[in-house]
């Protein structure tokens, strides 16, 4: 099943939600600063590409939660807003509340995604 939803994911979505990880991930790259947080970025694109079989983790630290504020800052904010709009969206068909539920995840991904880790 997951091979399936992940195939529809794509096209229902998904593909621009992995390319607006991409995206910040490279100007997040621009400056030497900013490379950990576009290499974490680079990270999740992968997820959010095939979100489906895949759970996310969430740990709290100190430095995590101080990245995690600056990240929502900056690009956060805006990414999160997206998948909740997608993920509202295709919850208002019931065909789509599977994919909703990825938009969802990635949603909460989208906020905190230092400290997170993939399984």
């Amino acid at each position: 099943m997951s091979l399936i939803g992940n195939i529809l994911w794509l096209i229902f979505g998904g593909f621009f939600s992995g390319l607006s990880w991409i995206f910040f991930g490279c100007v997040w790259c621009i400056t030497i600063v900013g490379i950990p947080i576009g290499k974490q970025c680079f990270k999740f694109a992968k997820v959010s590409f095939s979100p489906f079989g895949k759970e996310i983790v969430y740990t709290d630290s100190g430095i995590s939660v101080l990245l995690n504020v600056v990240w929502m800052l900056v690009s956060g904010f805006w990414m999160a807003l997206g998948n909740i709009a997608m993920g509202t969206i295709l919850y208002i068909t019931i065909i789509g509340i599977p994919f909703g539920k990825q938009f969802f995840k990635l949603a909460r991904l989208s906020l905190f995604p230092f400290g997170a880790k993939v399984y």
